[in-house]
C-alpha cells in the first residue's frame, strides 16, 4: 500500500461542482468576494458589503464598484464501499474486494493530500464508519477498518447515501451487482443537494473472461440460485453483461455522476488517475446548474 500511496503523491482531485464549504481550501467555492485572487469588478448594490468596495476605483470613477474574487474551500469526501458477498469473488483471491479497498485508500490518500476531511461508510453487517476527518492518522485508521472486515452478506448500499450532507464528494465503490436502480435514485436525490457524485465499478477480471470449461455458477450472495455455465451460455453471458455495463453506465452518466469501471486486472494506481481524470472534464455540471 505505500507503494500505491507514493505513486499518488502530488496528485490532485478537482471537485465536480462548486464547493459549499466555508474553509478555506483548495476548491473554488460559492461564495465570492474575500479571497485575495481577484475575478472581476461590479457595480455596488444595495446589501453589498462595504468593505468589498475598491476606494480607489471610485476616487478615479466616482462611480462605485465591488471586487468579487474567488473563494475557495474545503470538500469533504465520503466513501461508501460495499462489502456485500459478491465483492468476495473470486473467493480464492478475494480479488475484487482487494481492489476495491486499494482505489478506496487510494482516493482518500489524494483527498486528503489536498486537506479534505475523508469519511468512511462500508456497507457491511458490522455497520463500519468512520466520521470525516483530515486529521493525521485518518488513512491509517481507513487501512485498519477496511484490512479487518470480510465481505459477506447483502446490505443494501442506497441507505447509506441518505445521510450524506449537501455539498459533499460522494465515490461509490461497488460491484453494482444488487440494488444498483436504488443506489443510483439515492445518487439523484444527491446530485440535487449540491454533491459531486462518483460510481467506481469494480469488475473481476473473470468476469469479464470467465472460463471455457463446464462450471456450476453459484450466486455468492443466495447459494439458491444456481446454474450450469458451458459454452453456449457464455456466449450469451458476454452478450448481456457487455450489455448491462454499458447501459448503467450510460444511466449514471446521465444522471450527472461519473462512471468508471476498473478490472482487477488493472493497476490500482492508474485506475486512481483515471477516476480522478473523469471529474476534469466535469465542469459543464457547475455550468448548467448556476
Amino acid at each position: 500500500m505505500p507503494t500505491l500511496f507514493d505513486s499518488l503523491r502530488g496528485l490532485t482531485w478537482p471537485a465536480r461542482r462548486r464547493a459549499l464549504g466555508v474553509l478555506p481550501g483548495t476548491h473554488l467555492s460559492r461564495l465570492r468576494g474575500t479571497a485575495p485572487e481577484l475575478s472581476e469588478y461590479r457595480l455596488y448594490r444595495q446589501g453589498d458589503d462595504p468593505r468589498q468596495l475598491d476606494w480607489k476605483l471610485l476616487a478615479r470613477s466616482d462611480r462605485a464598484y465591488i471586487r468579487l474574487a474567488e473563494d475557495r474551500s474545503l470538500l469533504a469526501t465520503w466513501f461508501v464501499v460495499d462489502a456485500s458477498a459478491s465483492m468476495a469473488w473470486p473467493e480464492a483471491t478475494l480479488a475484487k474486494w482487494r481492489t476495491a479497498v486499494a482505489l478506496t485508500l487510494g482516493l482518500a490518500s489524494v483527498a486528503l493530500g489536498a486537506g479534505d476531511p475523508v469519511g468512511l461508510v462500508v456497507a457491511h453487517h458490522s455497520h463500519a464508519r468512520l466520521a470525516a476527518r483530515s486529521r493525521r492518522g485518518t488513512l491509517r485508521e481507513m487501512v485498519t477498518m477496511l484490512e479487518s472486515l470480510a465481505p459477506a452478506g447483502a446490505v443494501p448500499l442506497a441507505p447509506l447515501l441518505a445521510d450524506a450532507r449537501p455539498g459533499v464528494r460522494v465515490v461509490v465503490v461497488s460491484d453494482f451487482l444488487g440494488d444498483e436502480a436504488e443506489v443510483r435514485s439515492a445518487g439523484r436525490a444527491l446530485m440535487a443537494g449540491h454533491c459531486d457524485l462518483h460510481a467506481v465499478h469494480v469488475v473481476a477480471a473473470e468476469e469479464l473472461d470467465p472460463p471455457t470449461r463446464p462450471i456450476r455458477a453459484v450466486d455468492p450472495e443466495s447459494d439458491r440460485i444456481a446454474r450450469p455455465f458451458d459454452e453456449t451460455m457464455r456466449t450469451a453471458y458476454d452478450a448481456r453483461f457487455a450489455e448491462w455495463r454499458r447501459d448503467t453506465a450510460t444511466a449514471w452518466r446521465h444522471a450527472g455522476a461519473t462512471w468508471t469501471t476498473v478490472s482487477t486486472a488493472d493497476d490500482p494506481a492508474l485506475a486512481v488517475r483515471r477516476i480522478i481524470g473523469a471529474s476534469s472534464g466535469a465542469s459543464v455540471v457547475e455550468a448548467a446548474g448556476r
